[in-house]
């Protein structure tokens, strides 16, 4: 029952019940209340609404009263509400009351206060102060932002940095935070309290747009070092370990020593500074420095309580990036170690490599010299990262040129590398449970091409790897279709095909790791840099990485330029022989001739004769026609004896009472490499020897 409906005789005249209302209401009611004229002027407010309720403050405009961060934005509010358009309900506004010092935070409802005829006589407001709810609640929305932020990379730099992004601007106007240099590099953090000659490099800075000028106090750009002053709040937080909570004024004693600081200071308004140390186990990372500037609230205690459990989560997530920045170095320093330390010479192919590094430390390359001129060209990668992937890199690439030595065709080199890699995968599928690699899959690709400068062909098998890119000297695209073998790991048994593709002089073959050719414009934008005419490998190799999308080269790969040849006929002999007894005899004054006029010495010369005797004695006896030799004269003296017959002759260790069966281990002793290799139309042996001085003629 409203105070209109009651009975007579009640006592109680309307406009008694109305003042008891309202004296009762603005006396203990537990929100602040305004009372606003259509003017927006202030008439009546209660006690709560503090600083504001006294008589010297009736009759102003609400705005004039309250000092409000957004004026023009209320009042056009309270209109609204004036217009009829509804009430406004818990509406945050920012401002700052005359008679209290800091910015206060107000949770703001109004209401239409109408009179007869629905004439607006005015607003009602109700005023809560919030300020410290929303500080509570943007302190838990910033340590929100920094569990969410960090953590979730690997990389020092990137922790540093989303840690600063977390905490500026909702936290703080400016932000550094600085990491022992050492640390940086992958070292162990040094035990507090920090020596005061530590090397600190600022590892990431951030500061709101409405700050100018540079942080604070110090320059401390990213990148840049500086060991710690003494006597300041940075010096005492490393020493021993506990957070500082810093008033800035221009009368600040430590800042005395640096008058460039002090204008700096003045410049950005910094008047608030939290140091907290970045420590784990006892151990020191680095430093954090927050500012607040301007009329943002100073910082208080239960900022400095965030502030320190914020920089616990950042010193634990660079540590794991430190940890795992240092793992990644010994990988990085092992795959180093493991693969080529210099281009090879190679008889008629010139090669380079572009090796990038990053998180993949499983790609390798090499170039296999191989006899005949010819040469291994040889791309392949372990995925993962880290030491193992490394590790298991340097197992496989070994594998690959020991049986490149031994001159098979590349779909049997990769057949028996792959049963290499099932063993490999069984060893670790038999560690013990506890073993952080059981269970870890192994998965690697190769492709591996031999190209013969005579024949000018390139055959190339692949296992679970792309095939490699070809361009011809006009620029033209050389299409080779090599299907696609089972990788290295795969549990698929099929066999691996080759292809053979004949090139001509100066064509251009890349061998890519699986990175570089990630998108599907990457062949594409490798082979029209590989048509660039006039410039050189090593040219070609960099403007191929020019190109590369950024994430490319974070990853990490391998690439192999190889630019085709032949051998020079000046330093090539070759002879086809009859299958007669004589013909040893006529093979040595053959060789005798070539080499004399090749320049060559005399030992070497007597050392070929005798080789040369044996290799064609032993394909008249146990040979078939055709027969032919072949001396190829390079880095090393190649001799070459083919013949139409499959079988290959053994070394033998002969007795004193035996008549023959030196052959061979007088070759052995001769020659510095020797071996014997097959094809469709018989066998080759051949023997290497090395030549005297720097061997070049």
């Amino acid at each position: 029952m409203s105070y209109a409906e009651t009975p007579a005789g009640s006592g109680t005249p309307p406009g008694g019940l109305d003042d008891a209302l309202l004296k009762t209401l603005f006396a203990q009611s537990a929100v602040g209340l305004l009372v606003l004229d259509p003017r927006l002027r202030l008439v009546r407010a209660n006690s709560l609404v503090e600083g504001v309720g006294t008589e010297e403050y009736i009759g102003l405009r609400v705005t004039e009263a309250v000092r409000l961060d957004d004026p023009q934005g209320f009042e056009q509010l309270l209109e609204r509400v004036l217009a009829g358009e509804g009430p406004v309900r818990e509406h945050l506004v920012r401002g700052r009351l005359r008679r209290i010092p800091g910015d206060r935070i107000f949770l703001v409802s109004a209401y239409r206060l109408d009179g007869p005829g629905d004439t607006a006589l005015g607003l009602l407001g109700a005023v809560v102060d919030v300020t410290e709810r929303e500080r509570a609640r943007a302190r838990e929305t910033a340590l929100a932002a920094v569990r969410d932020a960090v953590g979730g990379s690997l990389d020092v730099a990137a922790t540093c940095r989303a840690f600063v992004d977390a905490l500026v601007p909702g936290f703080a106007d400016l932000a550094v935070i600085e990491v022992v240099d050492e640390v940086l590099r992958g070292a162990d953090p040094p035990v507090g309290p920090l020596p005061p000659d530590t090397s600190l490099r600022c590892a990431a800075s951030g500061r709101c747009d409405t700050v100018r000028g540079d942080e604070p106090g110090r320059t401390r750009p990213v990148g840049g070092t500086r060991r710690l002053p003494p006597r300041t709040p940075y010096a005492l937080a490393a020493a021993d370990l506990r957070p500082r909570l810093v008033p800035l004024t221009a009368d600040t004693p430590w800042l005395a020593p640096d008058p460039a600081g002090v204008h700096r200071l003045a410049e950005t308004g910094a008047h608030s500074l939290i140091v907290v140390p970045l420590t784990l186990r006892g151990a020191v990372l680095g430093l954090v420095s927050l500012y607040r500037c301007g009329a943002t609230e100073p910082f208080d205690d239960e900022d400095v309580s965030l502030a320190g459990t914020a920089a616990t989560r950042a010193a634990l997530a660079i540590d794991n990036a430190r940890r795992y920045e240092r793992e990644h170095v010994i990988a990085s320093t092992v795959q180093r170690r493991l693969l080529p330390q210099a281009e090879r010479h190679q008889a008629a192919v010139e090669t380079v490599h572009v090796l990038l590094p990053g998180r993949d430390s499983g790609c390798w390359f090499d170039t296999i010299a191989l006899s005949g001129a010819r040469t291994a060209l040889v791309v392949g990668g372990v995925a993962g990262e880290g030491l193992q992937s490394a590790i298991a890199m340097g197992q496989l690439r070994t594998v690959v040129q020991a049986l490149a030595g031994l001159d098979l065709e590349p779909e049997e080199v990769l057949a028996r590398l792959k049963e290499t890699a099932d063993r490999l995968a069984h060893e670790r599928a038999a560690l013990p449970p506890s073993d952080s690699l059981h269970g870890e899959e192994l998965r690697a690709g190769c492709v591996y091409g031999v190209y013969d400068p005579f024949t000018r062909t390139c055959t190339v098998a692949r296992a679970g790897h792309p095939a490699p890119l070809i361009v011809g000297p006009d620029g033209r695209v050389v299409p080779l279709d090599a299907p696609e073998g089972p990788g290295l790991f795969a549990a698929d048994s099929a066999l691996f095909a080759p292809v053979t593709v004949t090139l001509e002089e100066g064509s251009l073959l890349a061998f890519c790791t699986a990175e570089l050719l990630a998108d599907e414009h990457a062949e594409e934008r490798i082979t029209r840099t590989l048509a660039r005419p006039g410039r050189s490998l090593q040219q070609l190799g960099d403007d191929i990485v020019y190109a590369l999308p950024d994430d490319t080269r974070s990853a990490g790969a391998a690439l192999l330029l190889a630019r085709t040849g032949t051998v020079s006929d000046h330093r090539v002999a070759t002879w086809d022989l009859a299958q007669e007894r004589t013909t040893p005899a006529t093979a040595r004054l053959l060789v005798r001739d070539r080499l004399q006029g090749w320049g060559l010495d005399e030992d070497t010369v007597d050392s070929t004769e005798l080789i040369v005797s044996e290799l064609v004695t032993n394909a008249v006896r146990y040979g078939t026609p055709p027969l032919r030799l072949r001396l190829l004269l390079d880095t090393t003296l190649t001799c070459e004896v083919h013949d139409g017959s499959t079988a290959s002759p053994h070394l033998r260790h002969a007795r004193t009472v035996d008549e023959g069966g030196r052959g061979l281990f007088i070759v052995s002793r001769l020659a510095a490499h020797w071996g014997a290799r097959h094809g469709p139309d018989g066998k080759v042996l051949w023997t290497e020897q090395d030549l005297p001085g720097d061997g070049t003629h």
